[in-house]
């Protein structure tokens, strides 16, 4: 039995606004194809600068975690809010992070046959 795997795209750098602004670009995308009625997670470090430009919907659900290094010790918000999002089945994650600094660490963290099982890191943008 093969089960469909949660798509993860992983964004970094650049500012809170730009990353927030990317990932809805690629939401945009989306909606052109048939995946539009699929549920969709967004997970975004750090406080948002008053220039909202995602929204939840019934279809997008928007999760937003004080900043702190995914890796270190935004580790665990992180954990527990990825947890959350994969018990709901989304077709996409997407992971806002403000730097790449850790990345290889918070990769290895999603490498973990814990998330293999579920996830697959379609790509990184760096901004």
């Amino acid at each position: 039995m093969n089960i469909a795997k949660t798509q993860l795209h992983l964004i970094h750098g650049a500012s809170y606004t730009r990353r927030e602004a990317a990932i809805a670009a690629s939401l945009d995308r989306l909606a052109g194809n048939s995946a539009a009625t699929d549920k969709n997670i967004v997970i975004l470090e750090g406080l948002p600068d008053g220039q909202d430009i995602l929204h939840p919907t019934d279809l997008l659900h928007i999760n937003r975690i004080a900043p702190g290094c995914f890796c270190c010790i935004g580790n665990l918000s992180l954990r527990v809010t990825l947890n959350r999002a994969l018990r709901q089945k989304p077709a996409n994650i997407y992971l806002g992070i403000a730097s790449d600094t850790h990345l290889d660490k918070l990769l290895l963290t999603l490498q973990d046959p814990t998330y293999t099982k579920l996830l697959e890191i379609k790509n990184h943008t760096s901004l």
